[in-house]
Order: C-alpha cells, then sequence, then structure tokens
C-alpha cells in the first residue's frame, strides 16, 4: 500500500470512466488501544463503501501508562478477533489484509513481541503506524470525505490524540499525545480537575494551536461520534445522521457542559450509543472543551471517516483520488440503477438556463441531483417520492455538510412529488432558507419536466431548448416533430413557470 500523505487537487470536471470497477474486496483490521476492528470495503471506488464492520473491545492500553506493557487479556482477545477476522477475510475473497497498529502497540516494550504473534495469527505484515503517520492518515480520511477542509483535526483514540493541521489536501504541524480516554482516564484518577492539568500541559506544548483560530475543527473518533449522538438527541436536531454534524463553537461548549452533568441513567436512555462506551464520555467531553477553548475554531464538525479511511484512500490510483467524492458516488449509483445513466448529465445542461450566475458549489450539487434523478424508477409509484428521500438523506453520500445532504434528498423528492407527506421532509425542509427550498423545488419540478418530455431516453432533451427570459419561460421544440406532443408535457411545464414567478410558453426551433 502506498503512503502518500497528500490529497491531490480535484478534477474540476472529472469525466467518468465507463470501465468497470475493481471489485475485489479491500480488508482493513484496526488494532487500536481500545478496540481491534475489521472492515472490508467494496473494492476501489471513491467512496469507501463497507461490505462488513466487526470490532472487538481487547482494551490493549489499558494500564499501559503505569506497566509499561499490553494489557494481557487483551492480548489474548485481540488474537483471538484476529484468527476469527482473517478466516472471514480469506472468505470474502479479501487477497491482501492491511493490518495497521496505532499508539498503544507503538508504545509498549512489549509491542513488537505483540505484532510477531499478531503476523503468525494472521499470516499478513503488521504496519505500526509512528505518532505522524497516525495523525495524517486521520487527516486524510477526513480528506478523503471533505477534499476542501480547512482547519485541524483532531482523532481521538483510546491511547492517543492526534492533532494535524490540513489546508487544501496539504497538512502543516502536527502533534501526538498521550491522551487518549483510557490513557487519560487512567492517569487523571478519572477525576475531571487532574485531567484539565494534564490536557492543559501537553496543549501548552502546542504554539502553532493558535492557527486553527477561527477555523474548523474536525473532531474523529469513537468517544467523540457518541458525543455527536447526544448532542443531536439534546437539541432535538432534525437530522440523525453523524457525519458532518456541526456546531458553532459557543453552542458546542454549552452542550459539552450540558451533557457532563447528564446522569448515566440520562445517557442510557438515548438510542443509538453503544453502552460500552459511556465510561469514556467524560473524558471525552473534557478534553474536548479544552481542545475547543484553546484552539477557538469558528466551527466544529464531526466526521466519520479517520484513519481506516485514510488507509483506504491511499490505495486508490490516483485518476480516482482526485474524483469529487460525491459526484463519482452519484455517477456509479446511476451506472448500476439507472436505466439511462446519460441523461443525467444532458439534464445538467438542459435546465442550466434556469439557475443562470449560480455558484461553482450550486451547480456541484444540481448536476449530483440530475445524475441521480431517474435511479429510483424500480420503487412502486405510490412511495417512489418518500423512498428517492429517504435513500438519498441517509446514503453514505461524502462532500455533503447537512444543509446540502438535505437540499439534494429534497430535489429529488420533487421529481416525483409536490408536496411534503412524511415528517422527514419537513424536518429536511427546516435545513433551508426560503431561497434554498424554492431552489430545490425548482430543480426537481424540472427534472420531472426533463424525464416527461424525454421519456427518460437520451438524446431527445437535445433537440429542444428551455429558456427563462422576458418574465417566460419558454420551452422551444422541433416543429411538427410527433415525438414532442405539447400535451404530454404542458402542466409540467406551467407548473415549473409558476414557482419561477413565469408564464409557461410552447415555442419551435
Amino acid at each position: 500500500m502506498s503512503a502518500p500523505f497528500t490529497a491531490p487537487p480535484l478534477d474540476p470536471d472529472p469525466v467518468f470512466s465507463e470501465d468497470p470497477l475493481d471489485l475485489r474486496p479491500q480488508g482493513i483490521v484496526d488494532i487500536g488501544s481500545n478496540s481491534v476492528r475489521l472492515v472490508v470495503y467494496r473494492g476501489l471506488a471513491r467512496t469507501p463503501l463497507p461490505i462488513f464492520n466487526e470490532k472487538a473491545t481487547c482494551a490493549l492500553g489499558q494500564g499501559l501508562g503505569d506497566t509499561g506493557v499490553l494489557n494481557p487479556e487483551g492480548v489474548e482477545m485481540a488474537l483471538r478477533a484476529l484468527r476469527r477476522f482473517s478466516e472471514l477475510a480469506a472468505r470474502m475473497g479479501v487477497e491482501k489484509l492491511d493490518l495497521v497498529a496505532t499508539a498503544a502497540v507503538r508504545d509498549a516494550w512489549d509491542g513488537r513481541k505483540f505484532v510477531r504473534a499478531l503476523e503468525q495469527v494472521s499470516g499478513h505484515k503488521v504496519t505500526v503506524l509512528t505518532g505522524e503517520q497516525e495523525a495524517k492518515t486521520a487527516a486524510l480520511g477526513v480528506l478523503c470525505g471533505l477534499p476542501d477542509a480547512d482547519g485541524m483535526v483532531a482523532d481521538l483514540g483510546g491511547g492517543s490524540l492526534e492533532l494535524v493541521m490540513v489546508d487544501q489536501g496539504q497538512f502543516g504541524d502536527y502533534a501526538t499525545m498521550p491522551l487518549g480516554v483510557l490513557r487519560l482516564a487512567e492517569a487523571a484518577d478519572n477525576t475531571r480537575a487532574r485531567a484539565v492539568d494534564i490536557i492543559d500541559e501537553h496543549l501548552a506544548g502546542l504554539p502553532w494551536l493558535n492557527k486553527g483560530r477561527g477555523r474548523t475543527l474536525y473532531v474523529v473518533g469513537g468517544a467523540w461520534r457518541t458525543l455527536a449522538r447526544v448532542c443531536i438527541d439534546q437539541l432535538r436536531y432534525p437530522l440523525h445522521v453523524l457525519d458532518n454534524f456541526s456546531l458553532p463553537r459557543e453552542e458546542a461548549l454549552r452542550l459539552i457542559d450540558l451533557l457532563s452533568r447528564l446522569s448515566r441513567k440520562s445517557l442510557e436512555t438515548i438510542g443509538g450509543i453503544n453502552r460500552k462506551r459511556l465510561p469514556h464520555l467524560p473524558m471525552a467531553a473534557v478534553l474536548l472543551e479544552r481542545l475547543v477553548e484553546e484552539v477557538h475554531p469558528d466551527t466544529l464538525v464531526f466526521s466519520v471517516y479517520g484513519m481506516r479511511e485514510g488507509r483506504y484512500f491511499q490505495s486508490l490510483p490516483e485518476d480516482v483520488q482526485i474524483q469529487d467524492p460525491l459526484l463519482a458516488s452519484c455517477a456509479l449509483l446511476a451506472r448500476s440503477a439507472g436505466r439511462f445513466p446519460e441523461q443525467g448529465e444532458e439534464l445538467m445542461d438542459w435546465m442550466a438556463p434556469l439557475f443562470p450566475e449560480e455558484s461553482l458549489t450550486l451547480s456541484r450539487l444540481r448536476r449530483a441531483a440530475c445524475l441521480i434523478s431517474d435511479v429510483f424508477w424500480s420503487e412502486h409509484p405510490d412511495y417512489r417520492a418518500e423512498q428517492s428521500f429517504h435513500r438519498v438523506l441517509k446514503l453514505p453520500f461524502m462532500g455533503l455538510n447537512h444543509m446540502d445532504r438535505a437540499g439534494l434528498a429534497l430535489a429529488v423528492f420533487h421529481r416525483y412529488a409536490s408536496e411534503a407527506a412524511d415528517d422527514w421532509v419537513s424536518r429536511a425542509m427546516s435545513l433551508l432558507d426560503e431561497d434554498r427550498l424554492k431552489r430545490v423545488k425548482a430543480i426537481g419540478y424540472a427534472l420531472r419536466l426533463g424525464h416527461t418530455i424525454s421519456g427518460g431516453a437520451p438524446g431527445f432533451l437535445k433537440r429542444t431548448a428551455l429558456m427563462a427570459q422576458d418574465g417566460k419561460l419558454t420551452l422551444h421544440i422541433p416543429e411538427n416533430d410527433p415525438v414532442f406532443l405539447p400535451e404530454v408535457f404542458e402542466k409540467r411545464l406551467d407548473k415549473l413557470a409558476k414557482l419561477m414567478g413565469l408564464s409557461a410558453h410552447v415555442g419551435t426551433l
């Protein structure tokens, strides 16, 4: 596996190959201080898609600060887990299993002995990451999902905390510190005051922390993901998607303080929280609180992608790395599930006159909607709008903040339906302002009109022209062409025109 620590610039206008993807399973075993996890990904697509994910909580780093050696019980548990993982991966067709060990194995004086045992059990080489490699691989995982990430990545594990600055795919200052939740809890004897002193002592040695001021702090790691779930619950946030859940700094600090006061019983009532994570939440909370106070970011963003996805990204060919993760996923979905996937680009060009002077960001999102506008054709007509909405809202798309995710789901919803008939649709609408809601509805109505005119078949839209000017929305069609019957599409043209405050007309070319 190659090991570049940069994310190449995105191709501004990628052309997605029609060649079949390499779908051979890719397996990664993450040997961490708290857990050992196997993830098997489906091939080498731009977006890592897990087809299997299992972890064993081994607590290898438990007691490491006092003894200097790995937890003996954890060692036996890890070896048993790896025997299972190796056999499963082989049966799944994984040719090369990537075994990666981090802080606990790196720091323990018996780490090398453990590595030899792992290699003997699995038949695969184990890579023990240095602190720098661990920090930058985790940051590369964030960049895999958010290529334009700008600020600081903080990756919290059981044994260590890694910080690294990111800017346009390039890495800057970095640090690795023995502040993982297991090690910090043991060093502080589970007391908040002592934990704060230990954290502050380490952070004081990093004069470059102020480079994160006013930027974004991207937080990675299971304990912090659990905190995100608690925040979503406390806010009654409308979208239960962890990736790219974001909070302004002051709101983050308020919520961290609030959840630090919740009882164990209260935390256990929150859905989706692994109870094994609960003992680690106090240390995770105090660490995040001090980090936010010291770095002073403008925004806190929770990422579900980290070291494993960074390793996956390193294995991708460069022509795949440079693809936009969202558009690549949409193009792949269109190829695998759409009737006529090439029509997505035709729709994009055809409706462009409706959106003059749109930003590159909005254009990208409109393109995504066009690419996937017909992949849900096989759903039952009575439920097609709701089914497509829920799929888009919750699919593991990369490169989307929550507002953009809601907007994309609503655009596809309006391709099939006009009014919300689902509470989740209303929740998604609450994330967008009035102008954005009108825009995504217009995209949806235009998609419906385009598919009605063409029957979904490629080539027909290119023979028409849509124009919005002088208070009119005019669809120009070839004269006397039996394919283009106004009575088939007039109602949908009129509906789009009314939404835009225009009058509908049909003209000839």
